[in-house]
């Protein structure tokens, strides 16, 4: 089992910046990528940005140019720096790592960020 933990989160203006983290724990060896999802009220969860253990990056297009993803391995932690942010990055965000060997998802118990206009 892989456990994830989030932190960080909270209340931004527009145009405002907000850090996100994810450490994972347990049977690190089952995972390789480790990433983020997110959830606004009504919607259904849809992605944002993952990483491999060797720092390749995949974004979705929404948040392309304004988010970066990065990894810290010694530490099994992930963060996500959120810059120019808009009311429409109001969501959950969960982090997510599936695991290599099964088709199991491991996920985080998710955390706000709100943005204000």
């Amino acid at each position: 089992q892989v456990q994830l933990v989030e932190y960080g989160g909270g209340l931004a203006q527009s145009g405002g910046s907000l850090r996100l983290s994810c450490a994972a724990s347990g049977s690190i060896d089952s995972i390789n990528t480790m990433g983020w999802y997110r959830q606004a009220p009504g919607k259904q969860r849809e992605f944002v940005a993952a990483i491999t253990s060797h720092g390749t990056t995949n974004y979705a297009d929404s948040v392309k140019g304004r988010f970066t993803l990065s990894r810290d391995n010694a530490k099994n932690t992930v963060y996500l720096q959120m810059d120019s942010l808009r009311p429409e990055d109001t969501a959950v965000y969960y982090c997510h790592a599936p695991n290599i060997g099964v088709p199991f998802d491991y996920w985080g118990q998710g955390t706000q960020v709100t943005v204000s206009s």
